[in-house]
């Protein structure tokens, strides 16, 4: 079973699209779909969704804070490599 879809499409992204369909010798219809179907296959098959919720990442503001954690891990190795690689002769 299929079903229509009408989009109404920026231009710039209707121009990529159209000039894309050119080159492969399809129509934008056609290549909309094409792009549309892989999009949903690939979020349908996630093969990390299974997980999702699954471990306690004991912190809910992960999400907020990445930025500031993945800093804090950086710098916390950049000190354990400058103090494995001092030398007290």
């Amino acid at each position: 079973m299929s079903h229509t879809l009408t989009l109404d499409v920026p231009e710039d992204v209707y121009e990529p699209l159209k000039k894309t369909a050119e080159q492969s010798g399809q129509s934008p219809e056609v290549l909309a779909i094409q792009w549309l179907t892989a999009a949903v296959q690939h979020f349908a098959e996630d093969p990390v969704e299974k997980f999702i919720g699954a471990f306690n990442s004991q912190g809910s503001d992960w999400a907020d804070h990445h930025d500031q954690y993945l800093g804090q891990s950086v710098a916390a190795t950049l000190r354990n490599t400058a103090s494995e690689g001092r030398s007290d002769d």
